[in-house]
């Protein structure tokens, strides 16, 4: 994985003559969000006016089909593919493999707007920590994810009743989202009855690297566009998973902050937040 990120990485540079610092990351499903998080980071302490952040991945492969079966991850639902993935459900019984990638443009907000860039959503805050509780699962109390969200809410200076939409990392396995519902309901408290959440991976599998990048871009189209995107196949509800899913269809709502969730495997734990454009 390491030299293909790599590969990749020089890839990206050599098509787009991009220049200056390059750097790439190496924690599983939470690469992608990390990656954009790093992205704030260098623009926050003057390192770079801009950056292209994001991730890339594909693990359809007899090899890497095989490592996640080994795992006990993946669902085994083969009779019925389009509604194998569902997050949050009581039937859940793994996630499906996607591949694709995510990237965005990152800039510096005065540089941005002295450009007449289109501004899709402000990068306001991210979040990052270590479970080291199980190579596939996050502590049952959510105790890593919990880190994280709060982590990056502080980094945007947003209070938990402030965020609209929670795009959940949502795997569809049992641990998992028990893990990061748990968590959800310390980071929100009451106001997680208000609290719209969905995970994408139901409609489009899980990216692995890419997740967190794409799942990114998801968020601050939400916000754009005012529409929040469903939690497919959600049709027994899981009672540890008691969140306000957004199922059916999508909703139609102003979306001010938006949170994105990428929990790795091996214990890394990744959080963004994004708001509206010129809501700071």
């Amino acid at each position: 994985c390491r030299s293909q990120s790599a590969q990749g990485l020089s890839l990206l540079a050599e098509r787009y003559a991009i220049k200056g610092y390059t750097t790439s990351v190496h924690t599983a499903c939470a690469s992608g969000g990390q990656a954009v998080g790093t992205g704030l980071k260098l623009i926050r302490r003057g390192d770079c006016d801009y950056v292209l952040a994001g991730g890339f991945d594909s693990m359809i492969s007899p090899l890497g089909l095989a490592g996640f079966c080994l795992l006990n991850a993946v669902s085994t639902d083969n009779h019925n593919p389009h509604t194998a993935s569902r997050p949050f459900d009581a039937s859940r019984n793994g996630f499906v493999l996607g591949e694709g990638a995510g990237f965005l443009v990152l800039e510096e907000w005065e540089a941005a707007v002295k450009r007449g860039a289109r501004i899709y959503a402000e990068l306001a805050g991210e979040g990052n920590s270590l479970s080291s509780y199980r190579i596939t699962d996050s502590h049952p109390s959510g105790d890593g994810p919990i880190q994280a969200m709060q982590q990056a809410l502080q980094s945007a200076g947003i209070f938990p009743e402030q965020v609209d939409y929670l795009n959940a990392h949502g795997t569809s396995t049992p641990m998992n989202d028990r893990s990061e519902a748990a968590a959800a309901h310390v980071v929100f408290g009451s106001h997680i009855k208000d609290l719209s959440v969905s995970s994408t991976k139901s409609t489009m599998g899980h990216l692995i690297a890419a997740a967190g990048a794409v799942e990114a871009a998801i968020c601050a189209l939400t916000i754009h566009h005012g529409k929040v995107p469903i939690n497919a196949n959600l049709t027994q509800r899981d009672p540890d998973c008691n969140l306000n899913f957004i199922c059916d269809k999508a909703k139609d709502q102003a979306v001010r902050v938006a949170m994105s969730n990428s929990l790795g495997f091996g214990g890394s734990n990744s959080c963004l937040v994004f708001r509206e454009p010129g809501a700071s």
